[in-house]
């Protein structure tokens, strides 16, 4: 089966086009075709295109809209210059769409028909800088292909629905939560989910036996405690804003500033609220940029003071829920990290980890240093009590896997 594969934003487009069947999922070999981004969607949008073994490719493209995007993209893998092993428009079997928020009515991904749209278009006012936009691609796909291709959504909040009411739960009115579910819900669960589902892969466990906590780590962060294969805390929240410090974003705060900035700034709430989730963070800390990378060159060329506070307010944070759910889980048997600064920072990795010998983790320093550039390794010491591992996360694939189960009734 071909599945596309779509993230649709506010103007941005990501694809992947992936071969799978059940036999290439037991063997881990699923196919993936080709992938590519559309930014700038609305006026000259720039798609960079990548087709299996071959070099990227840039193009500028005037697109109005996201259905405009959706048109082009699939006249470009039916076309004989793409490269693509398909032969037509008419070779795509199924989308799968990633879905930000769920909210408490979807916890699991679900195959999309017109009672799931109504509901999902109820989800919108928790979720309203990311769920009108997925809803969009949806829309646009279905315009395009029609109602014979059927879609399925994936929800980044799905996983942590075993979430139990002790770890879900704000210390506010419990009214609130009644009328407007007012709740944890945590996200990043595409990415939690397939990570624990490679590292029983890589470890030969049961999947009920993972006791693992997982960071992912990118421009956007969070973790997760997983207790016999199920998410029992998350770091974020009723939004992203929540948790671990991120690219730009603050994380765990007092909410009294809120208020307290809006009056010594003169800023209204929402504002303050563009301030917490863009101009904060590595960014704010270090004056300089959310990228890590970037942070860690500075660090390196010319010592730059900031860049050096702001990578270990980062790497502190997450030492600290790691210690919060080795505490709630009672013990785990590994951390694991994921994204593209958990997969691909060796000394932050290092900065995180410092200091937990106690706990019985050992860094292999050599191990560590080697793991980057997509490798699964273990990079603690061998016997270590505690074990640490780099698994490169796979969204996408987890995606098109669930669009595939749903739609020949293997969920």
């Amino acid at each position: 089966m071909n599945v596309l594969v779509l993230n649709s934003g506010s103007s941005t487009l990501k694809f992947e086009l992936v071969r799978t069947d059940l036999d290439r999922m037991r063997s881990d070999d699923d196919e993936k075709l080709a992938s590519g981004t559309v930014e700038r969607i609305g006026a000259e949008a720039v798609l960079t295109l990548r087709v299996a073994g071959s070099p990227p490719r840039v193009e500028a493209v005037g697109l109005r809209d996201v259905q405009a995007a959706v048109e082009w993209i699939l006249r470009w893998m039916a076309s004989p210059e793409s490269g693509i092993d398909i032969d037509s428009v008419s070779s795509i079997d199924a989308v799968g769409h990633r879905v930000v928020h769920g909210g408490e009515m979807f916890r699991s991904s679900v195959r999309i028909d017109e009672q799931v749209l109504r509901a999902l278009d109820e989800t919108v006012y928790l979720a309203p800088l990311h769920n009108p936009f997925n809803l969009r691609g949806i829309r646009a796909v279905g315009e395009v292909l029609g109602t014979g291709v059927p879609q399925v959504a994936v929800f980044d909040t799905a996983f942590h629905a075993t979430l139990p009411e002790h770890a879900y739960l704000y210390a506010i009115p419990y009214s609130l939560y009644r009328r407007y579910k007012l709740r944890r819900y945590g996200f990043h669960g595409t990415s939690h989910r397939y990570v624990a589902w490679r590292y029983h892969r890589l470890v030969g466990i049961p999947k009920h036996e993972v006791r693992i906590i997982t960071v992912h780590l990118g421009n956007g962060c969070s973790a997760c405690a997983i207790d016999r294969g199920l998410s029992v805390d998350t770091s974020m929240g009723f939004t992203p804003l929540e948790g671990l410090v991120m690219g730009t974003r603050s994380g765990d705060l007092d909410p009294a500033l809120l208020d307290h900035i809006a009056a010594k700034e003169g800023l209204t709430s929402g504002e303050v609220g563009t301030l917490l989730n863009r101009q904060s963070g590595l960014l704010g800390i270090s004056g300089l940029t959310h990228d890590m990378r970037d942070l860690l060159a500075e660090i390196r060329e010319h010592d730059d003071r900031r860049a050096g506070v702001a990578v270990e307010v980062f790497s502190y944070r997450v030492r600290k829920y790691l210690g919060a759910y080795l505490a709630a889980m009672g013990g785990a048997d590994a951390v694991v990290f994921t994204g593209g600064i958990g997969e691909n920072a060796p000394y932050v990795r290092g900065r995180i980890l410092d200091g937990m010998e106690w706990l019985g983790l050992e860094l292999d320093s050599d191990a560590n240093e080697q793991a980057v550039n997509g490798t699964a390794a273990r990079i603690s010491r061998e016997g270590a009590r505690l074990a640490a591992w780099v698994i490169p996360t796979d969204e996408e694939l987890l995606i098109a896997r669930d669009t595939y189960r749903l739609v020949v009734g293997e969920a």
